[in-house]
């Protein structure tokens, strides 16, 4: 990717790095690196790993700050605006999926696993301008494209656990606690993949898969409530 390239997802996100590198490297998925071993910066899981940190830390600020709801409110609002879904969603708004490097095989899968890709490419370029710019550009990015969408997710309800939703409308209509099991689970140790559906004694109502087990278990949660119209 030539420098031309970078500033322009500059101008989308409005930041201006000191240390272009850093920037690329968030855009570095592994899989670029099996292509092409002699690239000269790391895969982007690091700084996806600190960024996930400083997105949890400043959105939970925000919501301390102003928001006197309880603890459990305010944590299932904080998990609506940092999942993978919504990351992903947030990506589109600066187009981030044209500036992905990527492996010819990763590059032609559009589906459910470029939505974690995106996800976590969000997270690694909050990363990257924590290290360049600091919190307070961090805070600025994250009130500007994820904190945006707060006033949605409280009024669409989306920030509700689907998981606890499902539990109770099984026990009150059929009289049954939903049970979960993993289906099927692939990738490496640092990015695995759950496929988990959920019964109803023997009966698989849902299906859902995530990044990890507990995501994987609100998607199929979810899926069954609109499976069943409740």
């Amino acid at each position: 990717m030539d420098l031309e390239k970078l500033l322009e997802l500059e101008d989308r996100i409005g930041i201006k790095f000191k240390n272009h590198d850093l920037l690329l490297q968030a855009l570095t998925h592994r899989s670029y690196l099996n292509e092409r071993p002699k690239w000269h910066l790391d895969h982007n899981e690091r700084l996806e790993f600190l960024g996930d940190a400083v997105l949890e830390l400043v959105v939970t600020e925000y919501l301390y700050n102003n928001y006197p709801n309880p603890e459990g409110e305010l944590t299932n609002w904080r998990a609506a605006l940092v999942n993978s879904i919504m990351l992903a969603k947030i990506s589109a708004k600066f187009e981030l999926n044209d500036y992905i490097l990527l492996s010819r095989g990763e590059a032609r899968d559009t589906g459910r696993a470029r939505q974690y890709i995106l996800a976590n490419a969000v997270e690694a370029v909050i990363g990257a301008i924590y290290l360049d710019q600091g919190y307070v550009a961090c805070d600025g990015f994250i009130k500007k494209f994820i904190l945006d969408e707060l006033r949605e997710v409280l009024e669409s309800g989306s920030y509700k656990d689907y998981k606890s939703l499902f539990q109770e409308q099984a026990q009150e209509r059929a009289g049954i606690t939903p049970t979960y099991e993993v289906i099927k689970e692939w990738g490496p140790d640092h990015a695995k993949h759950f496929h988990v559906g959920v019964y109803l004694e023997k009966e698989l109502i849902g299906e859902g898969v995530g990044p990890s087990k507990q995501d994987a278990q609100q998607a199929a949660a979810e899926s069954a409530l609109k499976n069943r119209g409740w």
